[in-house]
């Protein structure tokens, strides 16, 4: 399975962005799939996350301001973030955890996106 992210890009405080993750691949099904952030210099924090089911997480620091949603039809997860501020600046991936028909369960990760909120 490979991922394919875009839509990251520079807004001012305020402002949205729309990410995209879209998964290609064959002989598989997605468990669930999962936006993180990185900062340089600190550790990867998982920013929200979908599951199979629909069910949604949130990290606290993005309530009310991100929604993610699923094409289950593409396989493409997105990320809605409105009202962007200074502190969601990172650099945005996407993990999606799938079964592959003869292999079982396995996570791969996309390249990243730049995100950068600045006025």
């Amino acid at each position: 399975v490979q991922l394919t992210e875009s839509g990251g890009g520079l807004v001012q405080p305020g402002g949205s962005l729309r990410l995209s993750c879209a998964a290609s691949g064959e002989s598989f099904s997605i468990n669930f799939m999962t936006w993180y952030r990185q900062i340089p210099g600190k550790s990867r924090e998982l920013v929200a996350q979908i599951i199979s089911g629909g069910s949604t997480n949130y990290a606290d620091s993005v309530k009310g301001r991100f929604t993610i949603s699923r094409d289950n039809a593409e396989n493409t997860m997105y990320l809605e973030m409105n009202n962007l501020k200074p502190e969601d600046t990172a650099k945005y991936y996407c993990n999606v955890n799938y079964r592959h028909s003869t292999m079982g369960n396995l996570e791969v990760w996309g390249q990243g996106t730049l995100v950068a909120v600045s006025p």
